[in-house]
């Protein structure tokens, strides 16, 4: 039986792209393991990937404190390393949660009226060029070293940045659109409603991804005083005492969540703007 003029169908384009993803990654981790198998860098500074997985299983499970003491210990600073996860999103959340309340309110003000903007534009870039090391001391003096001046730097961090994007939504919306719905017969919160709002959106989204990412980045920095548990606090404590293996188990925690924050954030923004680049 012969089969004629067979042909082979290309892999989709997001099948060929995580293949891509996939190998990219087993080719990084074959020569991390290859330089620090063959020791060309000290362990102290590198680590084997099988010493990272190691000490990440050894911060999630009860281990002994030490080879041939019985004695057995929680994770590492007496949480398992979820916990430390878990209460670091809990500061973001809360954090990030207040700023995408408040972001898009301000800028939607800032956005429709030129006072408004005129009297408070210079503030907001001032605190969005400000590194967020440069105020936490102060958040300190002001709140104590709980998760009070931790909350208050993850919401700096992400204000900025969602209240400016909703800024440049709300001034990127054409006049030619507003005057239809009006000419149609639309009041002014039915212009606000259904015109302005719908296209301002994509561009709050994409404001609170940025922030959500910043803030996320801005983790370690809140949680340097008083950060356990705290995946950052825990990253910095290791660093610390050059337990390298711990650290960079820590930052492979902290990218994944990254991606996984970032992709949940752009899934929503599919559902809410199901519109954005079709027209």
């Amino acid at each position: 039986m012969r089969v004629k003029n067979a042909v082979i169908e290309p892999l989709p384009l997001v099948v060929r792209a995580w293949l891509v993803r996939l190998t990219a990654l087993v080719a990084f981790v074959a020569v991390w393991w290859l330089i620090s198998g063959l020791r060309w860098v000290d362990p102290r500074f590198l680590p084997t990937p099988s010493a990272v997985w190691q000490a990440a299983v050894q911060a999630s499970t009860w281990h002994q404190i030490a080879p041939g003491v019985p004695r057995e210990v929680l994770g590492e600073q007496n949480y398992f390393l979820w916990e430390h996860l878990v209460a670091s999103l809990q500061r973001i959340f809360a954090g990030v949660g207040a700023a995408i309340i408040l972001g898009p309110i301000v800028g939607f003000l800032m956005g429709t009226s030129k006072v408004i903007n005129t009297v408070v534009e210079p503030y907001m870039n001032f605190l969005r060029s400000l590194p967020p090391l440069g105020y936490i001391g102060l958040l300190i003096v002001w709140f104590g070293i709980g998760d009070t001046s931790k909350i208050w730097l993850l919401f700096l961090a992400a204000f900025p940045a969602i209240a400016i994007s909703t800024v440049n939504g709300v001034q990127a919306v054409k006049q030619d659109q507003i005057n239809a719905a009006r000419a149609l017969g639309a009041s002014r919160l039915q212009t606000v409603t259904k015109v302005v709002f719908p296209a301002t959106l994509p561009e709050v989204i994409n404001g609170i991804r940025i922030a959500v990412g910043f803030a996320w980045t801005t983790v370690v920095a809140a949680e340097l005083n008083n950060g356990i548990p705290g995946i950052g606090g825990l990253a910095y404590l290791a660093g610390q005492q050059l337990d390298t293996a711990l650290t960079i188990a820590c930052i492979v925690v902290i990218g994944i969540t990254a991606l996984v924050l970032d992709g949940v954030i752009k899934w929503i923004g599919v559902l809410a703007v199901p519109w954005k680049g079709k027209a």
